[in-house]
């Protein structure tokens, strides 16, 4: 099996062609926006810091060929990622970290919105945080009178096909925080935006 690469800015560098490219692509998406760049494009600036001394296209396409799509890159498991020549250390703690920022972001908007008020905000709420996960989680939302969103927790997280319910321990938390409504989230690691729900009112 090839070796795989350690970032180390120390390895010996390419043919610094790619400098310039570098260059334009940064010209390019602060002059004409993030929209102006494809996906491999957006992936290859995301690896800049990781590979300061490589060019980062080649690594960038092998990933999206590999998952399919710049989400599906930055939400695959640490271990398969692994899996792809020419990566390492440095550049899978990148990917992770915009995994980690796009969820934060996305539930500081449904935050700042302040309520759940249609089923296509949960469903993009909650593909964000959990449609690429490799393991069953059973997630529990809990909304107030006008569907205010008070929490959002993950109560049991199971194998790639199997987790736990403990109905005594849903009704439990949701008395603790006063909550009036409450969506239950399951997803299926083995299709990864495949994500079930069940909503209940209490009065």
């Amino acid at each position: 099996m090839p070796a795989k690469s350690n970032d180390s800015p120390d390895q010996p560098a390419e043919t610094p062609h790619y400098h310039g490219h570098r260059e334009r692509l940064r010209e390019r998406f602060y002059g004409a926006g993030p929209e102006a760049l494809s996906d491999y494009e957006l992936l290859e600036m995301a690896l800049f810091p990781a590979l300061p001394r490589r060019d980062t296209k080649p690594l960038a396409k092998a990933l999206l060929k590999q998952f399919g799509s710049f989400a599906e890159v930055i939400h695959a498991p640490v271990a398969r990622l692994r899996e792809v020549d020419g990566i390492g250390e440095a550049s899978i703690n990148q990917i992770k970290l915009l995994a980690a920022a796009a969820s934060r972001v996305a539930k500081g908007e449904i935050k700042r919105k302040i309520a759940l008020s249609s089923w296509n905000d949960v469903i993009e709420y909650c593909r964000t945080g959990m449609a690429f996960a490799d393991k069953e989680q059973f997630r529990l939302l809990f909304l107030d009178k006008r569907n205010q969103l008070i929490a959002d927790e993950i109560q049991q997280t199971g194998t790639v096909d199997h987790t736990p319910v403990y109905p005594r321990e849903v009704i439990k938390r949701a008395l603790e925080l006063s909550a009036t409504a409450l969506i239950l989230v399951h997803n299926h690691p083995t299709r990864p935006v495949l994500i079930t729900f069940n909503h209940n009112r209490y009065y």
